[in-house]
């Protein structure tokens, strides 16, 4: 039974009434020596306990999304099939141009979300770099199948999950696919693939992005054979140009890592609610020494950089919830590279998905305007029009509606 199934929640449901009843119908009714009737009264309080326990974390998990499966709830599911030694440039010295054509099988993905404007495919990809095995979800903007558009290659956006996190989170829980639409029909937003691979790759830990020889190559993973999939498989611009990253907690702390270290892979990077040093997350194993640390730190990186990479970043946060990372990254950034910080008030609410969802719009908007993808946004009357990225913060519509440049400056 499916962990995040229907059948699996209304016999949660169901044994949630039983044990309510139970008591009401036997508690009385127990015969037998004082200690037997104790034990069965206990049993009965427990069941009631249990079940109510399992019911409240399954309707949270499924919310928010965070366990896909038995596997990972339980620390069984591992994804790695190898972990090769792949050297600095995560490519192990393979010509990557020279890899033939990754063709995948897909079909429609099951779950909440996953049938909205148009459905989510899924496959299962076997990272010929990365040694990962693991699914990847794809949608497709509603100008994909559109005659009109035959022709036309599509910028792609990947797009992350926090730690525990799943691949569906946001097309599910974020309603991704449902707030852009609509905009991308209307030409307000550009139409973007969004793709969404599983980061929950090694059983009970964060991989943290990283290539680790002889434990995970995550950021191969992400940057090299997801990509060369969707490129093999769809209409995608290639990278880096028509490439982008997005996240949220975790998986915002991936989405800058990955756009500064491979400016060659991506062209702008979504950081919501974000963190630079990987010792943040106790699970991660790009935190366990001081050399992984300082290779996955986004604001060692940009500042050891040699040239600058020519990388946008759109960081928001709160106050010690990633809006200190988000200054720290605008302070060491050089041109071409540009920063765009967005405070967001402790009043917005804290460290969830109600914080994150509604930043999913201005977040496409911004891309839209950075890529370069030829469609400017038409904005609403009364509404500030978004200027192509600067190094400075600026505004931007968000859940608290009061972000701005000039309040992002007054705050440490």
């Amino acid at each position: 039974m499916s962990l995040t199934g229907t059948a699996f929640l209304y016999t949660l449901f169901a044994l949630c009434v039983v044990a309510v009843v139970l008591p009401l119908v036997l508690w009385s009714r127990v015969r037998g020596p004082r200690v037997v009737r104790a034990a069965a009264r206990v049993l009965m309080v427990l069941f009631a306990q249990g079940t109510a326990v399992a019911l409240v974390f399954t309707l949270v998990n499924n919310s928010n999304q965070l366990y896909d499966n038995w596997g990972d709830l339980l620390g069984t599911s591992d994804h790695v099939q190898e972990a090769a030694d792949l050297g600095a440039s995560g490519t192990g010295g393979i010509a990557l141009e020279k890899l033939p054509k990754v063709r995948q099988a897909f079909k429609q993905a099951k779950g909440p979300g996953m049938r909205a404007d148009g459905g989510v495919l899924v496959t299962q990809l076997k990272g010929r770099v990365s040694g990962v095995h693991a699914e990847v979800h794809v949608w497709l903007p509603p100008q994909y199948h559109d005659p009109a558009y035959r022709d036309h290659r599509f910028p792609v956006v990947e797009v992350l999950p926090g730690y525990p996190g799943s691949s569906k989170a946001w097309y599910g829980t974020m309603d991704a696919p449902q707030q852009l639409a609509p905009l991308m029909r209307s030409g307000q937003i550009a139409p973007f693939i969004i793709v969404s691979p599983r980061t929950t790759l090694l059983p009970g830990q964060d991989t943290g992005c990283a290539n680790i020889p002889g434990k995970v190559n995550a950021d191969s993973w992400l940057s090299i054979d997801v990509p060369k999939m969707v490129m093999d498989n769809f209409r995608a611009q290639a990278a880096p140009d028509g490439w982008a990253v997005a996240g949220y907690s975790a998986g915002a702390h991936c989405a800058a890592k990955l756009a500064v270290a491979h400016p060659d892979r991506y062209r702008a990077a979504v950081s919501m609610s974000g963190y630079n040093d990987p010792i943040a997350v106790p699970q991660s194993l790009a935190g366990k020494s001081p050399a992984l640390r300082a290779a996955n730190n986004p604001y060692v990186l940009l500042k050891g950089a040699p040239v600058p990479p020519r990388v946008a970043l759109y960081l928001s946060g709160q106050p010690k919830d990633g809006y200190e990372a988000a200054m720290a990254l605008r302070r060491v950034a050089k041109a071409p590279t540009t920063v765009d910080v967005v405070f967001i008030p402790s009043s917005a609410g804290g460290h969830t998905m109600a914080l994150w969802k509604p930043q999913v719009v201005p977040a496409f908007r911004w891309l839209t305007e950075v890529m370069g993808t030829g469609q400017r946004t038409r904005t609403a009357p009364g509404t500030t029009p978004l200027a192509p990225s600067t190094a400075g913060s600026r505004p931007a519509e968000l859940a608290s509606g009061t972000a701005s440049r000039a309040g992002a400056e007054r705050r440490p």
